[in-house]
């Protein structure tokens, strides 16, 4: 159980996330959506523990995630995988070890960067690279990899750390359209056949409807709508994307599925 209480983030005198409060009682594939600055990538990288929270709780199964130090919060880390809209892979790294990567709280920096890994994780990583249809490409490196290929790389990776929960942020933002639907596809495959939460920041609505079993739509970092997909009617989503009455119909499904790609959010 992820039990989110009254957490907040401050910048100064910005607030990115006011109070956000939610629980998670099983595992759901669940999109976080918005305009650009709504606060929905703050949240995911104060899950994480990229970004310390300024206030509030995150339980995780009863323990305080945001109160952990060192060892602590690195395993949480490790057991909170994330992935990002810009892969983060070593471009001059090989798939298989950018994969293998996923193993570096377990080995260290040293350990890693001169490719000490067991036959075991070797075969590991072979088998996430297959899982993801990407297996071919153990052996090239990153960066002659397409966009779509690279994400899933970045995929294979976070599952290589065995992780409780998948966060993605913005995880299609810079794909095309087919390779998007392949990286959704294989969120939604581990949502459902691990039984794991996957949390993603998402920006198009028919995206959250049509992989997601429940939504949650910020504005000015507040959590203005958390329900399931077919909820979300026009009225709902003219609230999530700050649309004032003079918005038509037109103009606020134009906006929904440009969506807006954020550095704050």
């Amino acid at each position: 159980m992820i039990q989110f209480e009254a957490v907040r983030k401050e910048f100064g005198n910005h607030v990115a996330v006011k109070g956000a409060s939610f629980t998670v009682d099983k595992p759901q594939m669940i999109g976080i959506i918005g305009r650009s600055g709504a606060g929905k990538s703050t949240l995911l990288r104060m899950i994480n523990r990229l970004t310390p929270a300024t206030s509030g709780r995150i339980l995780v199964n009863g323990r305080d995630i945001l109160a952990l130090k060192g060892k602590e919060k690195r395993r949480w880390q490790r057991d909170c995988a994330m992935i990002f809209q810009q892969f983060n892979l070593v471009p001059r790294l090989d798939v298989l070890t950018n994969v293998m990567l996923g193993r570096l709280n377990d080995h260290g920096t040293v350990t890693s960067c001169l490719k000490l890994f067991t036959k075991e994780e070797r075969m590991q990583a072979l088998l996430k690279l297959e899982r993801l249809g990407i297996a071919e490409t153990a052996l090239k490196r990153a960066e002659h990899l397409s966009g779509g290929q690279q994400q899933r790389v970045a995929i294979a990776r976070a599952l290589m750390q065995s992780p409780e929960m998948l966060l993605a942020d913005e995880p299609i933002a810079s794909l095309d359209p087919m390779n998007a639907q392949v990286v959704m596809d294989a969120l939604k495959a581990i949502n459902t056949e691990d039984k794991l939460t996957v949390i993603c920041n998402l920006h198009t609505l028919d995206t959250a409807r049509k992989y997601c079993d429940r939504v949650i739509g910020m504005l000015h970092g507040e959590i203005v709508f958390d329900g399931r997909p077919d909820s979300l009617t026009t009225d709902v989503a003219r609230e999530i994307y700050g649309a004032d009455d003079s918005f038509s119909e037109a103009t606020t499904s134009t906006a929904l599925n440009v969506g807006a790609t954020s550095a704050v959010a």
